[in-house]
């Protein structure tokens, strides 16, 4: 049997995202894993209490703030919980996570400067799920998921 996968639910299309939108990911690859049954979804930000939509919230030092200066992190850390208790439960292989967000960025996050400027970094879920070691994807980075779960599904035949 295949291995499951973390998905942010934004990239299964589902309006999650603050603005209430959702970006698909249309990669063949991606909607392959998806029809093969392998994926399980999770928006950490919805699952922590924040509605949709919300106010854009980026990592300012230590903390999660909105633009006007809310302090949403206990918000994101308790997503960031559900998200490591789901992929522990599913016992997921790796995780394809929305670039630039503050929960799943990958390889990197706005700057918390609310200048539209992004930096190298990785958002709060992505941190505690490889702090866990879970490998952790941007869904731009399917070429490297798909190198892993051959990888993975190789080894476990």
């Amino acid at each position: 049997m295949a291995r499951k996968i973390l998905v942010s639910a934004c990239l299964l299309g589902h309006k999650v995202r603050y603005d209430n939108g959702d970006v698909p990911c249309l990669d063949p690859r991606f909607i392959r894993w998806y029809e093969e049954g392998r994926m399980v979804h999770i928006c950490p930000e919805v699952t922590g209490g924040l509605p949709t939509p919300r106010p854009d919230a980026q990592i300012v030092g230590d903390r999660v703030l909105t633009g006007a200066g809310a302090d949403v992190t206990a918000e994101f850390e308790k997503g960031a919980q559900a998200a490591l208790k789901l992929a522990k439960e599913h016992e997921i292989a790796l995780a394809i996570l929305k670039q630039d967000s503050p929960s799943c960025g990958t390889l990197r996050i706005y700057d918390g400067t609310f200048t539209d400027t992004l930096a190298e970094g990785q958002g709060r879920t992505t941190a505690l799920l490889r702090d866990n070691g879970f490998k952790v994807f941007g869904e731009d980075q399917l070429d490297e998921v798909e190198r892993e779960l051959a990888s993975i599904d190789g080894a476990s035949r």
